[in-house]
């Protein structure tokens, strides 16, 4: 067989064993975080949040077509497109190493002998198939996510630019050169991660076509490629649009065309450029400028795909985030204006104080037939700046606060400490690089000690990487060592690749080189631009998989670096086999091994289920808002693509204070009626009414919620306060709210049971909890003012109490869900949120709910385990609790007996311990021994475990010693003692005091310290 045919079909049998290996671990359903509206967006060709994916929409759309009208399995198919394009990554990853292997090894046309045939297809098999197994990359490939699909663009442009390597001196090599043009531009609309791939590919180029290269050359090659990555991330892909946008403005504004006029007719003028300049290029003979035109002209081609944003964000969909349907708001959709800016090369630390404030560029909204001012984007001058300033906050109060915080508790800064230069590179170093991206990529070629977030996580081995060679693997908690999470790698891959590395930088330079840059542009390079602050929602490992593609070059390489080493002692043929299989052992097998049990989702549906718990606990009609990515994301897939409970308003609350969202909720969505906001779109549009500040009035008493509605949306200039810069603007005159309530029109509009009447209140009253009321306040006031009990108004488990603004008192589970409902308020309640709708919620829980194949299932990810897990903890308490003071023992114990035979008894962290000895003591109270001993016993066996580790912590690396953890395990230890002595378990009882008394002497010191 032919050089060519062999590397073809291994090739083509990577693809196949990963596509394989991503089916069999693949989530048959939705999966958390943006999953769930992506699959939504997807099937219904609907409008992602910003900066919008249309091409990976449409390709979804084709994916969900599979499921031939079975709408439950449209997620599975769009998962397999996710499976399918990460298997085709693995084969182009494929290709690119047996190219740079063979340059390496053999001339340009020279021909290979068995033994170099043999390491190089070697090298293909050991890299791809170690990069198919790691754990970012194979997270992605099984969940509808964009990152596969954004990888295989970076593996496809990555090849065909060696491709063009390969043939450059042939005619029509230029046709790669276009392609990778096309790619990067199909690839704007789907994530942007592939654009940093140009300086690379710019350096091959260089490589290729200069023959005698120089640093000096070099380095202007390597400027040239910097200009063209900014040429197409600002120039093409932002400014073209903001642009079109100014035309648009002129257009429609001065000379008084439609909306688009302008837009369209500068899309147009570009388009006569373009061929004008192609054709002058041909005929003149510039082969340079012709390629440079037609590979503009390509990539505009591939970026038309975001046509499809304006077009289905017209059609009004249900999902249609920012509303862009006009220039302008595409415009500021494209360059994420509603996440804010990060400063990059000069702006303020995270101390600094506004000392000026001006006026800047005017901020444009769509109107009825022209587009209005909204405002004008203030520019800030502060009194404490830094170049590269890496520690700063942009965030609102409660976030700013908490950043601070973080800041000074990182670098140990004093209170009234102001941070320097030094602090600010110390940040860099050692947060933003170490822990957002090193740790990442120890995680993948090192080993892990579990999946839990390492940012967040006061336990040091949480999150954190190990090669499990010198973690003192015998005093780590049984519990995690027990775990298939726990994945040591011995750092073998890590080690083959260093070798690889070394031996490419030996062999070949100039091919070392452009690996590294691609290695540092999708990783280091992404940590220093998009120059995140502190703690962030999730780790953020995925947007680094093309640097961990890169270093799986390099461990495809290390087969030749080894190779060459053991060919001094064995013949040719021998050394090339023993290298191809010890580092088959060394990389892909052990990943696959160790990694397996840590990414088999094939047996969990939990993200559909809980989201279902969430719509099913609702009453009918009911209006459920919600809080953040996954208690709203799988909500929209069950309702947008299953059709699950199509009568209740889902709102998602991170976007209510935005007036496109609001307008959009007062409309008919599904089977739900518009919200009943009254406001119109004058009253709450963008540049009004954005924040309603507090001015204490002295109004005595209670005012009704309508009056107080009506006095802050009022245009009366007696309702307005002026401020020094001249500026009227309402005001909130009391944060003291009243209702008052009809029992009978409660009882009629299905809010209650008629048996429940008398434990309504004759008004209800509230304080509202904030000295603001910005605009999701504002339409949350008016829902209640206006609602008139017509539509359940429900919360979801998931929303945060600071932002009911009071009303926690009148909030009751009834589920997943928290449901208000006027009922007496009883203020004796430590917990307000702990209150149940006892017999609804059994029913629900009871018969209504899902599982999600909980306690069964093979790997349970990160969000099951420490936030749905301890949903159903509290649910399962809270409910049984509600049962048995409403007198109904026989079905608290039914409930109790329920969560035992549907989820896990497992401890994922101290706080869940805490959880399950409050369902233990539920138990004893219900005199189930069983049950209770059982759970207990389970803690126990958590709670030694973790004060093993932290004494042998307290031994041997004290500073890694956190003792708040450890107090915390001793206090629900010392639970376990107390609940065991109240219930008569003497046994028990006994066994756990003497291990509180133990390890109290042994941390005896410590904590006496503190």
């Amino acid at each position: 067989m032919s050089y060519n045919k062999i590397n073809n079909l291994l090739g083509w049998l990577c693809l196949l064993i990963a596509f394989g290996t991503y089916v069999l671990t693949l989530e048959p359903s939705v999966s958390f975080w943006d999953c769930g509206e992506f699959i939504s967006c997807a099937y219904r060709l609907q409008v992602s949040h910003q900066p919008g994916y249309p091409m990976f929409a449409m390709l979804g759309k084709l994916f969900s077509l599979l499921s031939l009208g079975d709408n439950t399995k449209v997620p599975y198919f769009t998962n397999l497109g996710s499976a399918l394009a990460s298997g085709a990554t693995v084969m182009f990853l494929f290709w690119t190493i047996t190219a740079l292997a063979k340059k390496i090894l053999l001339t340009r046309d020279e021909t290979p002998t068995t033994p170099q045939l043999i390491s190089i297809m070697g090298a293909g098999l050991v890299g791809a198939l170690a990069f198919a197994y790691t754990d970012t990359f194979w997270f992605s490939a099984v969940e509808t996510i964009v990152f596969a699909l954004s990888s295989l663009c970076t593996a496809v442009v990555f090849w065909a630019i060696l491709k063009w390597d390969a043939h450059a001196d042939e005619p029509g090599a230029d046709k790669w050169i276009v392609l990778i043009a096309y790619i990067m531009g199909l690839s704007i609309g789907i994530h942007l991660l592939n654009l940093l791939t140009i300086p690379a590919i710019t350096m091959v180029y260089y490589l290729r076509r200069y023959k005698k290269p120089s640093w000096k050359s070099g380095l202007l090659a390597f400027t040239i490629s910097i200009v063209i990555l900014g040429l197409v991330q600002y120039g093409i892909r932002e400014y073209t649009i903001k642009i079109a946008a100014y035309f648009d403005l002129f257009f429609v504004n001065t000379l008084g065309l439609g909306f688009w006029s302008g837009a369209i007719s500068f899309f147009l003028l570009i388009v006569a450029l373009l061929v004008a300049g192609i054709i002058y290029s041909i005929r003149n003979k510039k082969p340079a400028l012709n390629l440079a035109l037609v590979c503009l002209a390509f990539i505009y081609f591939g970026y038309g795909s975001f046509a499809y944003i304006p077009i289905r964000a017209s059609a009004n969909t249900d999902l249609n985030n920012s509303h862009p349907d006009n220039a302008f708001t595409l415009n500021g959709y494209l360059n994420r204006v509603q996440y804010g800016d990060n400063p990059l090369l000069y702006g303020p630390y995270f101390d600094a104080k506004v000392i000026d404030q001006s006026e800047g560029t005017a901020m444009y909204r769509k109107g009825r037939n022209r587009y209005e001012v909204a405002g004008k984007k203030p520019n800030y001058v502060f009194d404490h700046n830094s170049i590269m300033p890496r520690m700063h906050s942009t965030e609102g109060d409660q976030d700013y606060t908490q950043n601070v915080q973080f800041y000074k508790q990182w670098l140990q800064l004093a209170d009234g400490q102001r941070p320097t230069f030094a602090d600010n590179m110390r940040w860099m170093l050692s947060w933003q690089m170490y822990q957002m991206y090193w740790r990442y990529f120890m995680w993948n070629f090192v080993g892990r000690y579990n999946d839990l977030d390492g940012q967040t996580s006061t336990v040091a081995i949480d999150g954190n990487w190990t090669s499990g060679l010198f973690d003192g693997g015998k005093h780590l908690p049984k519990s995690l060592t027990s775990s298939n999470l726990y994945t040591p790698l011995y750092a073998l891959p890590l080690i083959v690749g260093l070798m690889g590395m070394f031996y490419h930088f030996k062999q070949k330079k100039g091919d070392a080189i452009i690996i590294a840059l691609l290695w540092f542009f999708t990783g280091l390079a992404i940590v220093l631009y998009v120059n995140q602050i502190n703690i962030q929602p999730r780790e953020r490992d995925y947007s680094y998989v093309g640097s961990f593609y890169a270093f799986a070059i390099w461990i495809g390489l290390g087969v030749l670096a080894i190779n060459d080493f053991v060919r001094r002692k064995v013949n040719a043929r021998g050394a090339a086999l023993a290298s191809v299989g010890v580092c088959l052992l060394a990389a892909p097998v052990l990943l696959a091994r160790q990694e397996w049990g840590g990414h088999d989702r094939s047996t969990k549906t939990i993200a559909h289920d809980m989201a279902y718990n969430f719509l099913i606990s609702c009453p009918k009609n009911a209006i459920l808002f919600t809080y953040g990515d996954n208690d709203t994301y799988s909500l929209w897939y069950d309702q947008e693509v299953e059709g699950v409970r199509p009568d209740v308003r889902i709102v998602c609350n991170s976007l209510f204070g935005m007036d496109w969202y609001i307008r959009q909720m007062q409309r008919p969505m599904n089977q739900s009626a518009p919200l009943p906001v009254t406001m119109s779109f004058d009253k709450y549009k963008q540049g009004t009414r954005d924040v309603v500040a507090y001015s204490d009035a002295k109004i005595s008493g209670y005012v009704d919620v309508k009056d107080v509605f009506d006095f802050i949306t009022s245009d009366d200039s007696r309702t307005k306060v002026q401020y020094q810069n001249g500026e009227t603007m309402n005001y909130l005159p009391t944060r003291n709210f009243k209702m008052a309530i009809n029992p009978d029109e409660i009882v009629k509009n299905g809010v209650i049971s008629p048996g429940q009447k008398n434990m309504l209140t004759k008004s209800m009253e509230w304080k509202y909890d904030a000295n603001y009321m910005f605009k999701d306040d504002l339409a949350l006031t008016d829902i209640i003012a206006h609602n008139n009990w017509k539509r359940p108004i429900c919360f979801s488990i998931g929303f945060s109490p600071d932002n009911m603004r009071g009303l926690q008192p009148y909030c009751y589970k009834e589920g997943f869900v928290y449901h208000l409902i006027p009922f007496k308020a009883d203020t004796s309640l430590q917990n307000q949120l702990s209150k149940v709708n006892s017999l609804v919620m059994y029913n629900n829980v009871m018969n209504k709910f899902k599982f999600g194949n909980f306690k069964h299932a093979k790997y349970l990810d990160p969000v099951s385990r420490t936030e749905f897990y301890p949903f159903m903890e509290t649910t399962f308490h809270d409910l049984a609790q509600g049962l048995i003071k409403d007198g109904h023992n026989d079905l608290a114990l039914n409930t109790l007996h329920k969560f035992d035979r549907e989820m896990p008894d497992i401890n994922p962290n101290i706080d869940s311990a805490h959880r399950k000895l409050l369902l233990a003591q539920v138990a004893y109270k219900l005199n189930d021994k069983e049950l209770a001993n059982r759970y207990v016993k389970g803690i126990d066996h958590y709670l030694t475990g973790q004060l093993a580790y932290n004494y042998a912590l307290l031994q041997n690396k004290p500073e890694a010693l956190n003792t708040g953890e450890v107090q915390y395990q001793l206090y629900v230890l010392n639970g376990l003692v107390d609940t065991t002595k109240n219930y008569q378990e003497t046994a028990l009882h006994n066994r756990f005091q003497a291990q509180l008394d133990d390890y109290g002497n042994k941390f005896a010191a410590l904590l006496n310290r503190e």
